[in-house]
């Protein structure tokens, strides 16, 4: 079509108004998310959970906040639908609001760590320049914030899920666990689910690796805060592993498809676990069908967050496999693992709204 034909093209004044409408809006999702940030920043979700309707001059007494900001922030998240509004200028925060935006240690809903009141100007012009380069950025370059915004956003599961319900799941793991196992945790993050098992499995051994030393400062500063013994950390890649069998049980949560090099790292773990070991993977739920995938009403956050984190992580080196956040469905991982030469492949799902698990075995 040439400059001519588009400009005599007659649009359609509704369908104008509707096109306008959904990129606005999600203009204004950025806007509620900032919000959202700062109201679990400040411990406001905290503050109204259980209190019922509120006033802000009763809000900031509580807080010892500002009135007129909290009235601005309350009207905001009233507009947004996230808190009721009374009479008189009162706001409640529900139980099931409470459920997703304040009780972090006890529900599996819980989803306010997950705004981190968005990506700094200078991430930006690094996204920017690799599209361009076709070179991303790795965890280490985000920043010691991403660690923290990835444990904020995935730690209820691991923390209320993983001890309880996933390992017991696992043939065999929590007796060799109780027993007195070595352990891994390859891309450990902030070490919220190695802090978990090696809280739970005291005379077991759990090493961590992540090539990114905020990630594992972060774990440090864990290990000394819980008083744990039994926990190593290695500033290390997953191709950086024992060339001999020695793990009992390994786990990669939310990272395989982060890797550069998954395959590599999937041989070093083959390398590194012993003949009657166990691997745990938990991977984004996902299926091979783009079509398929586009059922999921979440897909373009999924979408969103592989351009900025997962696969910009995975591009991050020259020659990186760049599967991206749903790049590791079943159908890839179970190929991936088979060509490592593990013959053993279970998929698990506990209901886990974004994750699958898989059981991999010798």
């Amino acid at each position: 079509m040439n400059d001519t034909q588009a400009n005599n093209t007659k649009i359609d004044p509704e369908e104008l108004k509707r096109y306008s409408f959904s990129v606005w809006s999600y203009k204004q999702g950025e806007m509620v998310s900032l919000m959202i940030h700062l109201g679990d920043r400040l411990g406001l979700y905290q503050a109204m959970d259980g209190v019922g309707p509120i006033s802000p001059a009763q809000l900031a007494k509580i807080t010892g906040l500002q009135e007129r900001w909290l009235f601005e922030w309350l009207r905001g998240q009233a507009a947004a639908r996230l808190l009721n509004y009374h009479d008189e200028d009162q706001f409640e925060l529900t139980a099931v609001g409470a459920q997703v935006l304040a009780k972090e240690q006890e529900s599996l809903a819980f989803a306010a760590g997950a705004f981190s009141g968005g990506i700094p100007a200078q991430t930006i012009d690094k996204i920017v320049d690799a599209f361009k380069t076709g070179i991303g950025l790795s965890y280490q370059d985000l920043g010691p914030n991403a660690a923290h915004r990835t444990e904020r956003m995935l730690g209820p599961w691991t923390r209320q899920e993983l001890v309880p319900n996933i390992i017991p799941a696992m043939d065999g793991v929590v007796d060799k666990l109780k027993a007195g196992a070595v352990a891994a945790d390859v891309g450990c993050g902030g070490g919220i689910a190695l802090m978990t098992m090696a809280q739970a499995y005291p005379a077991s051994t759990f090493h961590g690796y992540d090539p990114s030393a905020h990630a594992i400062e972060r774990c440090q500063d864990k290990v000394k805060e819980l008083g744990l013994t039994n926990v190593e950390l290695f500033i290390a890649s997953g191709e950086e592993l024992p060339t001999t069998p020695t793990y009992d049980f390994l786990i990669t949560f939310d990272c395989i498809h982060d890797m550069t090099r998954p395959a590599q790292v999937i041989t070093s773990i083959r390398q590194a676990m012993k003949t009657q070991g166990t691997w745990l993977i938990k991977d984004i739920r996902s299926m091979p069908d783009f079509k398929q995938n586009m059922r999921n009403p979440l897909l373009a956050m999924f979408y969103g967050f592989s351009v900025s984190a997962c696969m910009s992580s995975a591009l991050s080196e020259p020659g990186g496999a760049g599967l991206g956040t749903l790049g590791f469905n079943p159908e890839v991982a179970q190929r991936m693992v088979t060509e490592a030469g593990f013959s053993r492949f279970h998929q698990h799902d506990f209901n886990d709204p974004s994750n699958l698990y898989y059981e991999v075995r010798p």
